[in-house]
């Protein structure tokens, strides 16, 4: 079996340390940044709690016209319907404002719900570990350090079984070459985000790179090394191929949720949880 690459991502008492800073914000997307800092705050006014970016943006490893930007929002109630609309108007704005990037993908949550128990090692842990703060006060004090543990692969990544439904419901609707490729994109980040954390705990680190992601789960899966790396590729390079769906809804994705279930126990509840890391 390969060695794993050497692991990383943890403070020196063992905790995962929180990825992305304003500072690591590339220049082209300073602009971008700054209109999604200015919009929160009009958008919402005094219900803002606060702001996160997520992702490549606050990681420094955005592309140019390639990458999407990520925001995170805490209201001190929770979301209604026509918050989310609002949100969405927000991300088409800067999509058609700002060519260097490709969408916003926003999440909207109520900051009692992300400080909530139910939420202590999915959404707690993604805003405390993966989320950079941007304008408001920053829950994550108010949070756990966390570490790559079997309970954390499980509450952030132990939903596939549960999800595989309905993926082959969105699957069977998209007929056309268009409507597969962003369907590839996010089920090829899923199940490399899945088969990252299924080993997580074994290689004791932390990481957002899908390439590396894969690198690491192909170190202790070696028979699905390869279908893994090519999952990261097609994360960042969707193709519009039905038969690559086909493999990660009939193979590889429920191989996964297997393999998850035997190693760390099945998560219950809802199925959106997990969704929706970098």
């Amino acid at each position: 079996m390969p060695a794993p690459p050497v692991p990383h991502g943890l403070d020196a008492e063992g905790f995962i340390a929180r990825e992305g800073s304003l500072a690591r914000v590339q220049d082209a997307f300073r602009p971008v940044v700054a209109a999604a800092r200015t919009g929160l705050a009009e958008v919402f006014g005094e219900r803002l709690h606060s702001g996160y970016l997520y992702g490549s943006v606050p990681r420094g490893t955005a592309r140019v016209g390639r990458s999407d930007l990520d925001l995170l929002i805490a209201l001190d109630s929770e979301p209604s319907d026509a918050d989310r609309a609002a949100v969405a108007d927000l991300g088409t704005h800067l999509d058609g404002r700002f060519p260097q990037i490709d969408g916003v993908g926003s999440l909207l949550y109520g900051r009692a719900r992300l400080l909530s128990e139910a939420e202590r090692y999915d959404m707690g842990w993604f805003l405390a570990c993966l989320c950079t703060p941007l304008l408001g006060d920053d829950l994550a004090g108010r949070l756990p350090r966390y570490r790559p543990t079997s309970l954390l692969a499980r509450e952030t990544n132990g939903d596939l079984a549960l999800l595989l439904p309905r993926w082959r419901s969105r699957i069977a609707g998209a007929g056309t070459e268009e409507a597969r490729r962003p369907l590839v994109r996010f089920m090829s980040r899923h199940l490399v985000r899945n088969g990252f954390t299924l080993v997580m705990p074994r290689w004791n680190g932390w990481t957002s790179e899908p390439a590396e992601m894969a690198e690491v789960f192909g170190a202790y899966h070696p028979r699905r090394a390869a279908q893994m790396r090519v999952a990261a590729r097609y994360g960042r390079e969707p193709v519009g191929d039905p038969a690559v769906l086909r493999g990660y809804a009939d193979d590889l994705g429920p191989w996964l949720a297997a393999e998850y279930a035997r190693v760390h126990g099945e998560k219950t509840g809802r199925a959106d949880a997990g969704a929706v890391q970098p």
